[in-house]
């Protein structure tokens, strides 16, 4: 491990992986799934602007869902690689509090953008003749940058003070980012309520919009259960389980994260858990979407074919 220097403002990252032959298989599947959710992620955003019959609000919202992916994994994954293969754990106070801030804000715009697509569904399904109303694109437009804006509020308040606190004990950070939670035992003064304004905006980031998108998505199954059509049920269903899937995927691990007790985490546990949210759900997202979704298989045909045919 690096010394830490007294004069120096950088911070270390002690890392996730071990040094060692183990740890390197582990980069080596780290950078697989970064690599995946590059071009996983990536792919559909790309997929929604090029078809149009993609050109709907939930395809819109799952666009932005993407592209949160696309900055979460790359905000984490590059400087893990570059700490790891150069031996150099140091990261400078800039750069973490530029780690910190988009961090912040794509986990709260995420939960955020889940509310609004579990919405979105709740409305398709339950009120399909007020949909064009309640998910015009301008209602869309709006779901989208009320949630931009809010994240990077929020984010912004909450990293400019973390950056504002006396780093006097050490600054050799038990994790493999920048994370508040992470950085709190390095502070050398009182941060109780610090940490409880954190758990309330906690609550207010995860707990409201998840008890929403429960709410959204037990009133669409109890819809679904009653159609008459078994076809539209099952298109209907797998819709909303790919939906549910990926929620559950974002929020377990969150949870557990930020609403438990201090006393009762751990560093190693909340290491582990990071690797959930930051590498292994925006590897997953666009696998799931992709293969349980018929509208955007068609839609990865037909955008294949036009460019295969412009080739030729």
């Amino acid at each position: 491990m690096e010394k830490w220097n007294q004069t120096s403002k950088d911070f270390i990252l002690l890392g996730l992986l071990p040094p060692n032959q183990t740890g390197l298989l582990l980069l080596l599947l780290i950078i697989f799934a970064f690599v995946l959710a590059l071009v996983g992620n990536s792919g559909i955003t790309v997929l929604i602007f090029l078809d149009p019959r993609l050109h709907t609000p939930m395809y819109f919202l799952l666009s932005q869902l993407s592209l949160m992916d696309l900055m979460y994994i790359s905000t984490t994954v590059p400087k893990m690689i570059y700490n790891f293969l150069s031996g150099h754990n140091s990261i400078s106070f800039l750069g973490c509090g530029v780690q910190m801030f988009f961090f912040i804000n794509i986990a709260c715009s995420e939960g955020l953008i889940l509310a609004s697509m579990a919405y979105d569904r709740f409305v398709a399904i339950c009120h399909p003749l007020h949909y064009p109303v309640r998910m015009s694109k301008i209602m869309c437009l709006k779901m989208i940058t009320g949630t931009w804006i809010l994240g990077s509020i929020h984010s912004l308040a909450y990293t400019t003070y973390a950056l504002h606190l006396p780093y006097c004990r050490s600054r050799a950070i038990n994790h493999f980012l920048c994370e508040i939670p992470s950085m709190m035992p390095l502070v050398c003064m009182d941060t109780s309520i610090y940490e409880y304004m954190l758990f309330v905006s906690a609550v207010l980031f995860l707990l409201f919009p998840f008890l929403g998108i429960t709410a959204s998505y037990g009133r669409v199954l109890f819809a679904v259960f009653h159609m008459r059509s078994k076809e539209g049920r099952k298109k209907a269903f797998t819709t909303c389980s790919t939906h549910l899937t990926v929620v559950i995927f974002y929020y377990t691990p969150f949870v557990y994260t930020y609403l438990r007790p201090k006393s009762v985490r751990s560093p190693t546990e909340d290491k582990n858990l990071a690797v959930f949210y930051t590498i292994l759900t925006p590897m997953l997202n666009p696998i799931v979407y992709s293969l349980r979704n018929k509208e955007v298989l068609g839609a990865m045909r037909r955008v294949w074919g036009m460019l295969s045919s412009r080739k030729k």
